[in-house]
């Protein structure tokens, strides 16, 4: 969690230079690499229902990092990661018929409601933000839903060896994309050096961290961890690129936390977490 916004503002730095699609093309490029190393997927053999699995886990992971992106260049990372936290807590709640759950999508549509961009009087006091920016991000939570749907029949088949072809299917689809918007820029020596620290804090270390601690942590304390990653991401964002929120803001995300900690923190207990994606 704290890898992930730290690349996450070296990304936001690239992007007047080779915009979203560049920026996600090097970062899943270079992840790539690194996770073949890491995990050596050529040792795997797949059934074709796995393949397909992986497929879609990769086409999703390709253009929930692009969208992300795309939302970056207008809305705060904070507030970004808060509204891509739908995503997931959407499929959470369709797994779910509990009563409580109803609290927990309440608080969710509350605040993502103080964030939408209202008339200008109510947006300028509530802090509105770029309506754009904000679809992209609610694109980039859909896409994280089909990834995490689609991730785990991946690794329930293949493990996390699925994590490295995933992202290697993820930079074949981005890639012409990439190359359409930054052409040869995405080749200066220049911006290597962000584009490997992108790949390593925001994809290949933390999909590796994460594969390991799901095999060692509850579901339900993963889940409840996992929700404070929207608070961080905003203390970053204030850290490093000076990106202050107002207090409607702040309340909004803590609505949206609060509505992810606590669908975790009332699921059904589970054991040990077996290894999958999120």
């Amino acid at each position: 969690m704290i890898c992930i916004p730290i690349g996450a503002t070296i990304a936001k730095g690239l992007l007047p230079v080779v915009g979203a699609a560049g920026a996600t093309a090097l970062r899943m490029g270079f992840a790539s690499l690194m996770l073949l190393i890491f995990w050596r997927p050529w040792r795997m053999r797949p059934s074709a229902a796995a393949m397909r699995a992986i497929a879609v886990y990769g086409v999703a992971m390709g253009c929930m990092n692009l969208f992300f992106y795309a939302a970056l260049r207008t809305i705060p990372l904070g507030i970004a990661v808060a509204v891509e936290f739908t995503g997931p807590l959407a499929v959470a709640m369709l797994a779910s018929s509990r009563a409580i759950d109803y609290l927990w999508i309440a608080l969710a549509v509350l605040g993502l409601a103080v964030l939408l961009p209202f008339g200008a009087a109510l947006g300028s006091a509530l802090g509105a933000v770029d309506a754009v920016g904000l679809a992209y991000a609610l694109g980039a939570g859909f896409c994280w839903a089909i990834y995490i749907l689609f991730g785990k029949r991946a690794g329930a088949h293949v493990g996390g060896q699925s994590t490295a072809v995933g992202v290697i299917v993820g930079t074949l689809v981005i890639l012409p994309f990439g190359i359409a918007e930054a052409g040869s820029r995405l080749l200066s020596p220049s911006l290597m050096p962000a584009a490997l620290g992108v790949a390593l804090l925001s994809s290949a270390l933390p999909y590796s961290l994460e594969m390991f601690a799901l095999t060692r942590l509850p579901t339900r304390t993963f889940g409840v961890l996992m929700s404070l990653e929207p608070a961080l991401a905003a203390l970053v964002g204030f850290g490093f690129l000076g990106e202050r929120l107002t207090g409607w803001q702040w309340a909004a995300i803590f609505s949206i936390m609060l509505a992810s900690g606590g669908s975790a923190a009332t699921s059904p207990a589970q054991s040990i977490a077996q290894p999958q994606i999120d």
